[in-house]
């Protein structure tokens, strides 16, 4: 692994662990194991490093998820659980965390969300055989609300989630 992908991804879980604003420049440079200088060199500032955490983040989940049907995003989430853990989601604990006021990390989440929102809706059409904005939207409340209820739940709240997300695609979201 190079050094600009041990920095993201031990980043990456001092965030998940520990929360943005908690975790400084200096506890990110001694979980990669480098000098705060060569962190600097790698990552630019705080805030670069925290978009390029969250792109990586969003690259990793999204190539998990067949996007043919939308029980495989489920499938996704459950499986992200077992190797991630359930803490919620990064993306929304970030934005909480700095109040969108940074825009270079309010436009990662932004990003993040969107391509969401576009996956649900190509699988909502690959499944219905029509583009169905307002089942799509619904499904998208169902996952977020899984990705937050398990961090309490665990897999209970992926399996209903996707069981009332299932129900809604086959009676056909008013």
């Amino acid at each position: 692994m190079d050094t600009r992908t041990n920095l993201i991804a031990s980043s990456e879980r001092q965030f998940y662990e520990h929360g943005f604003m908690a975790t400084g420049m200096d506890a990110l440079a001694r979980a990669a194991g480098m000098s705060s200088r060569t962190l600097y060199k790698h990552a630019g500032s705080k805030t670069d490093l925290i978009v390029a955490v969250l792109d990586a983040r969003d690259r990793r989940f999204f190539e998990q998820v067949d996007r043919v049907e939308v029980q495989a995003l489920f499938d996704a989430l459950a499986r992200w659980i077992d190797e991630e853990g359930a803490r919620g989601c990064l993306f929304l604990r970030v934005l909480g965390e700095t109040g969108g006021a940074q825009p270079a990390i309010a436009a990662a989440v932004l990003r993040h969300k969107d391509k969401l929102r576009l996956c649900v809706a190509d699988m909502v059409r690959a499944e219905t055989g029509r583009a169905d904005a307002l089942l799509a939207a619904r499904i998208v409340l169902l996952f977020e609300g899984a990705v937050a209820a398990s961090a309490y739940q665990g897999q209970d709240a992926v399996r209903t989630a996707a069981a009332a997300a299932r129900r809604l695609i086959e009676e056909g979201a008013p």
